[in-house]
């Protein structure tokens, strides 16, 4: 049976009268891939930073290996973390910043170059060893952040937002080494990256207002929204009628919508593709006047953005 290596209960963070992270209850398993998504003041981040003992909650506790978390405590060191902003020391080299990391957590210097030499290579730094930090590309500092969160060689990994303004190479690279690391560690990871979640965690939770929506595989969350494809008809004249576009779908679609921005109905149907012809028909006769056609299955942000809303947030 899987172990659970790292479990929050009812982690709580207040600022003043705002609750930013509330009641919130996780556990990770030993060697998954774990996702936390949210929108933009979700409380992601600071959970993660309570997760790490960075930030002391004001009720409820975080357990590393059924070990309650406390500053200063050893367990600390089996927790690494690759923050969102990158954090560098301007006038240490690539190699320097990685030794002193080592260092800080308690490693001898020759154990932090033998680890920060493998890392330097592993994630396509060597060659930029010997250069000082602040002369690296924004992919590259991103890069050396991660190997930061990895010199100590923890059981856990945090990374927050680690694709974060990568260009395609560096996503790439950054995406695999992180499945590299599964099975071997655990990796907590944020992101807004829909996509990159989908692909790369084993279990994902959706957070909002501070609060655990949902947690289950990407799969089975794709599910939530109902068997079925979904097909997106543009109306080529503009806003209709939910009401009479789910009667004249009756016995065809599992669920009609129409977003209005975009004036798509959103029908959602099993074997969608046989039955396109008897959608576009129905339609027809009931004065809709389809236009173009798109056919996909669910999506991680189908699940993001029911579960969440479409509201802009700052």
């Amino acid at each position: 049976m899987t172990e659970i290596v790292l479990q929050t209960e009812g982690l709580t963070k207040n600022y003043g009268s705002f609750t930013a992270v509330k009641n919130l209850s996780l556990a990770v398993m030993e060697g998954e891939v774990f996702g936390l998504l949210g929108p933009n003041g979700a409380g992601k981040t600071t959970s993660i930073n309570m997760i790490c003992g960075l930030l002391k909650p004001d009720g409820g506790r975080v357990l590393v290996k059924g070990r309650p978390l406390a500053r200063g405590d050893a367990a600390l060191r089996r927790v690494g973390m690759c923050p969102q902003n990158i954090v560098l020391w301007e006038r240490l080299t690539c190699l320097e910043q990685l030794v002193f990391i080592g260092q800080m957590y308690g490693m001898s210097g020759a154990a932090a170059r033998g680890s920060a030499e493998r890392l330097l290579v592993e994630l396509d730094l060597v060659e930029k060893r010997s250069k000082l930090a602040r002369t690296l590309s924004g992919g590259m500092q991103r890069r050396l952040n991660l190997a930061m969160a990895l010199v100590h060689d923890p059981e856990i990994v945090v990374l927050d937002e680690p694709e974060a303004g990568l260009d395609p190479q560096s996503r790439v690279k950054v995406r695999e080494y992180i499945q590299s690391l599964a099975r071997k560690k655990t990796v907590i990871l944020t992101t807004h990256n829909m996509d990159e979640a989908d692909r790369v965690a084993d279990r994902v939770a959706i957070i909002d207002h501070g609060e655990l929506l949902v947690l289950d595989t990407p799969e089975k969350l794709k599910q939530r929204l109902g068997e079925g494809d979904l097909v997106e008809i543009h109306l080529l004249d503009g806003m209709q009628d939910v009401a009479a576009a789910r009667s004249a779908l009756a016995g065809l679609a599992r669920d009609v919508t129409i977003e209005s921005a975009s004036h798509t109905l959103q029908v959602r149907a099993l074997n969608a593709v046989g039955n396109l012809p008897a959608i576009l028909e129905a339609l027809h006769a009931s004065g809709f006047k389809p236009g173009e056609v798109n056919i996909r299955a669910n999506t991680l942000e189908d699940v993001f953005i029911q579960l969440t809303g479409r509201r802009l947030r700052q």
